[in-house]
């Protein structure tokens, strides 16, 4: 049977990808769409959902979430993402909806349900502290490094942008998978992916402008020769566990360091004598990745 999953994020790029990954799987029954702020501002980010969902004609309940993380400012991403916060394709206005409620009450309405979160966890540490674990299946979440970060040097944008509310789903005792920049850098969108997508007509040529916009800033901003698809590794994890390598680990993160905020301290060695608190993915089959992005884009044509 397809696993019900929530998908919260922060279109974003990469979260657009990931958003036609989930609803376009065999293996994923989407139940909803839930955005928070952090790649954009949450007007932003929801509209960018909405615009996804209209191009893709997937018809998923979309619920605004959390406009700032739980007690920082809010940081945004536009020198990655530009300023609407998923620049390079032209969209007309979106023919999907937005449903009046808070983003935790739709994903409660939904459970039970593996919640996917690919920008801040806002969200989900809130629905955690409102609601509490009960019909939370999975966490998987796109953040955290086992090595250095993208935002600080070691620290990750997701995390680094609410890490009170990561710390709070990392000590909510819900199983938390983590899928860290150490393998979302090995899904490199090459020039023969984009090739794949754009040949699978107007959908794919759509994703063709977003990665070719998302290169160029990964480039200027990172040096980057192509750029990473991060957000959709963790629906991969869901769709097939066996294309994510995982261990088991203690992760802590870091909330109060002058330079090290967000950053994801991650036991693989057992030193901190604490005991696992998530599956840290360190490894990815990166071509049968490729393989069902590309497949679920062409379910959705």
């Amino acid at each position: 049977m397809p696993t019900p999953v929530v998908l919260d994020c922060d279109p974003g790029h990469d979260d657009a990808i990931a958003i036609l990954l989930a609803a376009g799987a065999p293996e994923i029954d989407l139940r909803a769409i839930t955005t928070v702020a952090a790649n954009q501002t949450l007007d932003k980010v929801t509209l960018n959902a909405q615009r996804i969902c209209s191009a893709a004609g997937i018809d998923v309940p979309i619920a605004r979430g959390c406009a700032r993380p739980l007690v920082r400012p809010l940081y945004v991403a536009e020198d990655v993402h530009g300023e609407s916060g998923m620049d390079g394709p032209s969209f007309g206005p979106p023919s999907v909806a937005v449903v009046e409620e808070h983003a935790i009450d739709l994903m409660h309405r939904h459970m039970p349900a593996t919640l996917v979160a690919t920008g801040a966890l806002t969200n989900v540490a809130l629905y955690l502290q409102r609601y509490g674990s009960a019909g939370v299946r999975e966490i998987v979440l796109m953040g955290g490094s086992t090595e250095r970060g993208n935002t600080t040097p070691y620290a990750e944008f997701n995390i680094y942008v609410d890490p009170e509310a990561a710390a709070v789903v990392f000590e909510s005792g819900v199983p938390v998978t983590m899928i860290g920049l150490n393998v979302t850098h090995q899904a490199l969108v090459t020039p023969s992916v984009v090739a794949r997508l754009e040949a699978l007509g107007p959908l794919g040529q759509m994703c063709e402008e977003l990665m070719t916009f998302f290169a160029a800033t990964y480039r200027e901003v990172f040096g980057f020769e192509a750029p990473p698809l991060h957000d959709p590794v963790a629906v991969a994890r869901v769709i097939d566990p066996s294309l994510v390598t995982c261990v088991e680990a203690f992760v802590g993160i870091e909330t109060a360091g002058i330079f090290t905020r967000g950053a994801t301290v991650v036991d693989l060695h057992g030193r901190l004598n604490q005991p696992p608190n998530a599956r840290v993915a360190v490894g990815l089959d990166v071509d049968r990745f490729f393989d069902r992005v590309v497949d679920a884009v062409s379910r959705l044509t």
